[in-house]
């Protein structure tokens, strides 16, 4: 069973809003709407999972009223922390057996229905999945003010999500992580890339447009973006209905 694990539990901070940036409202929708369908129409996804800050609990399931979703079927409670959400997904499957849990930030409404696939696609072989891609400008590491190394960009990529994990993996690499006096983590692949070192990390090739709402201009670019993939989408309507 796939589960897709939308990850709501943030306060979006670092947006000039009055409300988490999930429930911004960008191309007519409410972000987290736009991201939960692409899922829910996801014929490779069997069940919807979304995690929410507890003060927002209602609000999803008012959405949820709203737009008829029948696969989600479980909602939960965040955390102060990133990772209290991937926990708390992992708990609530706990003891299931032949699962894997596709985590997804709420606050990438663009994500494609290929991106999906490919994950799904990719944890038949794979026990860990990452998103990634490449890295277009040089990255520097720097101590204090001053460049002290500037990795080789042909081997590094940005991440994005989804990430993928048979339950059994990710529930061991937080299990090893949760011992660790000194742990600290804001990403799942990390955490297995680090306690459970054994496990190989595949990487599925990610979209530009699969980009995270973070910041308030960001929402414009999300909304032009939404507005073009609605052009594309008439225009091949339009060419199929012409053939």
């Amino acid at each position: 069973m796939n589960v897709a694990v939308i990850l709501a539990g943030g306060v979006g901070s670092r947006l000039d809003s009055s409300h988490p940036k999930q429930f911004f409202k960008v191309a007519g929708r409410t972000v987290i709407e736009h991201t939960i369908g692409v899922f829910e129409g996801n014929a490779g996804i069997d069940e919807i999972a979304v995690v929410v800050h507890p003060a927002y609990m209602t609000t999803v399931e008012e959405l949820v009223l709203k737009n008829g979703w029948r696969k989600v079927r479980k909602l939960l409670k965040g955390g102060s922390e990133r990772y209290y959400s991937s926990l708390a997904a992992i708990e609530a499957y706990d003891g299931m057996e032949g699962v894997n849990l596709i985590f997804h930030d709420a606050v990438r409404p663009l994500v494609s229905n290929r991106v999906i696939d490919d994950t799904v696609r990719a944890l038949e072989r794979w026990k860990a999945v990452d998103v990634a891609v490449p890295a277009v400008d040089t990255i520097i590491s720097t101590e204090g003010e001053w460049v002290d190394a500037i990795p080789d960009r042909s081997k590094l990529r940005r991440g994005q999500t989804p990430q993928g994990f048979r339950l059994e993996t990710i529930r061991e690499a937080y299990r090893r992580a949760l011992r660790d006096p000194e742990f600290r983590s804001t990403d799942d692949c990390g955490v297995v890339l680090k306690y459970l070192p054994e496990e190989r990390i595949y990487v599925v090739r990610g979209e530009e447009s699969n980009m995270k709402l973070t910041y308030k201009e960001d929402t414009y670019l999300l909304d032009k973006l939404f507005q073009l993939r609605s052009f594309s989408l008439q225009g091949q309507r339009e060419s199929f209905e012409l053939l």
